[in-house]
């Protein structure tokens, strides 16, 4: 189990959770070591004060800011620990928010599991998860971690609450910039983007198989294994992705089209992009339409009847 990295409580109103953080995700990174290419000793790295030279362990090393360059003002623990700072100590639910109202780009600030703290936070702990679950909602939280105050998401995950740490408004860099320049694209074009799009969708992430794999690590990891054992590496089958440049666009929409049906063993004639009708005007005509929602509204109400 991994060790906890924060301890403190979930504020949820009145009511308190007592938890604790441990990481959310693990990583299977193949990770190198520095060697002198002379001899293959090690390379190591020492802490050393520039002043006297004295190499120096962990508990003779403190924290400073560099206010100009060069004139550093020494903080202690006790200086960050006399902050007023009520998220400390505490998981601060400020908000509930839809969860599509969040940018995908602000997430990546860091996965956590809220693991509850003995039995007293099984009941209330349960209460929230339950909650959040029925809502369909993410709680919008900020809780200090790692010498900072944070913004997260919490939503429930299987039986455990996750928070998913969120950018600060000012950390994401405007895409304003990486806008290429205008072009003409026509309907025709978009419907065979759309497509391909149709032809390429999957319902679950979990039914893209096989593309769920680290190839890469597993090569890597035959590369090392098979030098540890002084033996020619095994080749991994596979087809060369084929690179040409894009001479006809539509052209190319339609042969990515044939080739994702053909990997998917759907059979039949060529390949061929319909322009989509364009959307039509709302007119006037469709008032009784309006009238025959108003007679379901009874239907509504006894549902609601069930469900209490």
């Amino acid at each position: 189990m991994p060790r906890p990295m924060w301890n403190g409580a979930i504020s949820f109103g009145l009511v308190t959770v007592p938890i604790s953080l441990e990481p959310a995700t693990e990583s299977h990174d193949v990770r190198f070591r520095q060697i002198h290419l002379e001899d293959g000793g090690r390379i190591r790295y020492q802490k050393r004060c520039e002043i006297d030279g004295e190499i120096v362990t962990e508990d003779q090393i403190g924290k400073a800011y560099e206010v100009t360059t060069g004139d550093l003002v020494s903080i202690t623990d006790e200086d960050l620990a006399g902050m007023p700072l009520p998220t400390a100590k505490a998981i601060e639910i400020v908000a509930f928010v839809d969860a599509a109202s969040i940018d995908p780009t602000s997430y990546g600030a860091g996965d956590y599991y809220a693991r509850p703290s003995g039995p007293v936070a099984a009941k209330p702990y349960s209460l929230l998860r339950q909650a959040l679950a029925r809502n369909e909602k993410v709680a919008v939280a900020k809780y200090a971690l790692r010498g900072r105050e944070r913004l997260g998401l919490m939503r429930p995950l299987g039986e455990a609450l996750v928070i998913q740490g969120l950018h600060w408004g000012d950390e994401i860099r405007s895409p304003a910039e990486l806008a290429p320049p205008e072009t003409d694209i026509s309907e025709h074009e978009i419907a065979g983007a759309l497509a391909l799009m149709e032809t390429m969708s999957v319902e679950h992430l979990a039914d893209l198989g096989d593309w769920l794999t680290d190839h890469y690590t597993e090569a890597l990891v035959e590369v090392i294994s098979a030098k540890a054992e002084h033996r020619a590496p095994k080749l991994v089958a596979g087809e060369e992705p084929e690179a040409a440049p894009v001479v006809d666009l539509m052209a190319a929409l339609e042969a990515s089209v044939a080739k994702a049906k053909e990997s998917r063993g759907e059979t039949g004639g060529p390949a061929t992009v319909h322009e989509m009708p364009k959307p039509k005007k709302a007119t006037a005509k469709k008032t009784p339409a309006k009238k025959q929602a108003a007679k379901k509204a009874p239907a509504k109400k006894a549902a609601r009847k069930r469900a209490s």
